[in-house]
């Protein structure tokens, strides 16, 4: 393996001036909402104006019956299935969106957008604020999962579609399909949450908080407020990268990935230099999502991750977040996520049964932990692509 750089071989700023522009300026099409059409907020504030950048790929039918949503997780943005504007790299879910693939763009019209409080054009904390003429920062106002629904309803009715044919995510996304289900059952045909749960675990709250306060404890994170400063906490948001990653992965596939293997060295050094492969995995990891996140942004939508919580506003019965519902449902899990496991699947599942919603379940079978549905898995592929097809047909939709 290539020796990968520390986060102290990093230029300090480096694409920190294209990640401002992107949240202010994105490359994407980008939906307005003026003062005088304000978001209410869980928290009883009022957020206006509101702007919600967001990719479309494949083309709406006659009678928009056949729009797909994709809600993106916590550090994803809205370029799904096309080249990232900061990093260049391609979509992040390229191998799933596109023609012929399991969401079939020669078939569905598919929408991705950025998530409220995110930093790739739509609101969020490194948004300018109207009423300063600079980057909100803690002024932002703390935000949840449902309220990036309720952004996102917005988008919706903007386009023009009064139901859409499927909602679809995993992890934080899988959150955000589970909340659309819930609140907004009449406009959702069908549903997959992917790698997800009905609310956060005390576990997960964890290792979110640990990243947190990683991010505030850097120096450079000026209070929140290191844009005035010309400042970014490249350290403390990199070690929450860093840990938050470890997450993603199994233990069997960071074993068959690294194992104990030296970097590029015969024998330890006696230091704290990466000796292990592991170790300048993961410092890489950090130095790069640097470049493409706001650390502001971190806290806010993990912070919204921790408030999820589906049944607690429903008399605390997960079934009743779904009572009556017409949705169909595909709920997907994977046998090595340890960060959603698949018992959280199937407590959405019995919820589901319990109000005879009409309900699918598969747990796929891999090592590759909770990033499995972002990776090539066959089974995963032809799971997604056969509901969909079968919903399809249900719809009334044109093979």
């Amino acid at each position: 393996m290539a020796v990968h750089p520390t986060i102290a071989d990093v230029e300090p700023n480096a694409g920190h001036s294209l990640r401002l522009a992107e949240a202010n300026n994105p490359s994407s099409k980008v939906l307005r909402l003026p003062e005088s059409e304000p978001l209410r907020l869980a928290c009883d504030q009022f957020l206006a104006p509101i702007t919600i950048a967001y990719e479309t790929y494949g083309e709406l039918n006659a009678d928009k019956s056949n729009a797909i949503l994709i809600c993106h997780a916590l550090t994803l943005d809205q370029y799904v299935a096309s080249e990232n504007p900061v990093t260049k790299k391609p979509g992040w879910w390229s191998i799933m969106v596109g023609p012929g693939k399991p969401i079939d763009t020669d078939r569905f019209f598919v929408i991705c957008p950025n998530i409220l409080g995110g930093c790739m054009g739509s609101t969020g904390p490194a948004s300018i604020d109207p009423k300063t003429g600079k980057p909100y920062g803690l002024s932002f106002p703390v935000i949840t999962i449902g309220d990036m629904v309720n952004a996102q309803v917005r988008l919706i009715d903007h386009l023009g579609i009064d139901q859409l044919f499927c909602v679809i995510g995993g992890s934080m996304g899988g959150m955000q399909v589970l909340e659309w289900a819930a609140s907004h059952p009449e406009r959702v045909f069908s549903a997959v949450p992917i790698a997800t749960a009905a609310w956060h675990s005390s576990q997960n709250i964890a290792f979110h908080e640990v990243g947190r306060q990683a991010v505030m404890a850097d120096p450079d994170w000026c209070g929140g407020d290191y844009h005035s400063h010309g400042k970014v906490p490249r350290n403390g948001l990199s070690v929450a990268r860093m840990a938050a990653h470890i997450t993603y992965l199994s233990e069997d596939a960071l074993h068959r990935k690294f194992g104990r293997s030296l970097q590029e060295r015969s024998k330890v050094t006696f230091s704290f230099n990466a000796d292990f492969q592991v170790e300048s995995y993961l410092r890489h990891q950090g130095s790069t999502f640097v470049d493409r996140f706001d650390a502001n942004s971190y806290l806010y939508i993990t912070r919204a991750m921790d408030y999820f919580d589906l049944a607690a506003e429903r008399g605390d019965v997960l079934a009743n977040a779904f009572r009556g519902t017409k949705t169909r449902f595909c709920v997907v899990s994977f046998t090595s996520d340890w960060l959603y496991p698949t018992r959280e699947s199937r407590e959405i599942v019995h919820a589901l049964n319990a109000v005879a919603a009409n309900v699918s379940f598969v747990e796929i079978d891999s090592n590759k932990g909770h990033d499995a549905f972002l990776l090539e898995e066959p089974e995963f592929f032809a799971t997604v692509h056969g509901f969909l097809s079968s919903a399809g047909t249900k719809r009334g939709l044109k093979v």
